[in-house]
């Protein structure tokens, strides 16, 4: 996720706002690997990029 932020020029910590969750918790879930179905979606939206 975070290569991919790099790559998109947006930082983490902007991403888990424009999702509608707090960095604090984004960030939680990034490192426990909780990120949900519905959660990958948002950011492949918000990133512009096709989830397969």
């Amino acid at each position: 996720m975070k290569e991919l932020c790099n790559k998109k020029n947006i930082s983490v910590l902007e991403l888990a706002r424009q999702i509608d969750q707090t960095p604090q918790n984004f960030c939680k879930k990034l490192k426990r690997d909780t990120v949900t179905l519905e959660e990958v979606k948002q950011i492949t939206d918000v990133m512009e990029v096709i989830f397969e």
